[in-house]
């Protein structure tokens, strides 16, 4: 089966800091891959370019047949949509509800006067209000973020990607300030969905616990330098 991502020789310098070196990984729809390391060791810079957050110094990007690395302007933009990305630290807007924060998912297909007045199409709403129920949320809909649990408010951007119809996954440190009961619980909510939806998904972990634990395949990444497990 040919990968829904595919990533070659990436490589990022900071001065002289070699954050990333000659990185290479593909993942197949409906693979949940890990990649395992301490703070530091390049885990993050890895995700940042391939989502083109940060520019790599050299290296190629492939999301499908479309080469993220490449592309500029409109089409990146649109080449985003292919690729979800949950954080650390969620990136919720606090004092927005969970429904309207699902619909930011739907930012880069939607046009921007209905951005401003916020009239979301009524098949956005439905696509938000089935991704909140497919992370067990349904009686969260309207509920302000910032009253939420860390591990509902991580469900909700779990639910923001799948609103955007994405078809690869960037977890970056999904659940490391969660608790390990609530931990386990977003590991699991996030490796049925790739399952059950086909999603490419590649997350960061530093616990090697629950990466052998729901990872279909670990790699390791230590000082800039990605091998697999």
């Amino acid at each position: 089966m040919t990968p829904v991502l595919q990533a070659s020789g990436l490589s990022k310098r900071y001065g002289a800091v070699v954050a990333l070196r000659d990185a290479s990984l593909s993942v197949r729809a409906g693979e949940f891959v890990t990649v395992l390391g301490p703070s530091g060791s390049g885990k993050s810079t890895l995700f940042r370019c391939i989502a083109r957050l940060t520019e790599p110094d050299s290296g190629q990007v492939h999301v499908g047949d479309k080469p993220i690395h490449s592309l500029e302007g409109r089409e990146l933009a649109r080449a985003r949509r292919d690729i979800g990305v949950v954080f650390q630290q969620f990136n919720l807007i606090r004092r927005r509800s969970a429904l309207d924060n699902v619909l930011t998912g739907r930012l880069g297909a939607t046009p921007f006067w209905r951005i401003a007045t916020g009239l979301f199409r009524s098949d956005d709403v439905d696509r938000a209000l089935d991704a909140l129920d497919a992370v067990g949320l349904s009686a969260q809909v309207d509920q302000r973020a910032d009253t939420l649990s860390g591990g509902q408010q991580q469900r909700v951007a779990i639910a923001r990607a799948l609103a955007q119809q994405s078809r690869v996954l960037l977890a970056d440190e999904p659940v490391a300030s969660l608790d390990p009961a609530t931990a386990v619980s977003v590991l699991s909510l996030m490796r049925g969905i790739c399952k059950a939806n086909g999603l490419a998904v590649l997350c960061t972990l530093h616990q090697p616990d629950l990466a052998e634990r729901f990872a279909d395949r670990v790699l390791v990444m230590q000082n800039g330098v990605l091998r697999s497990n």
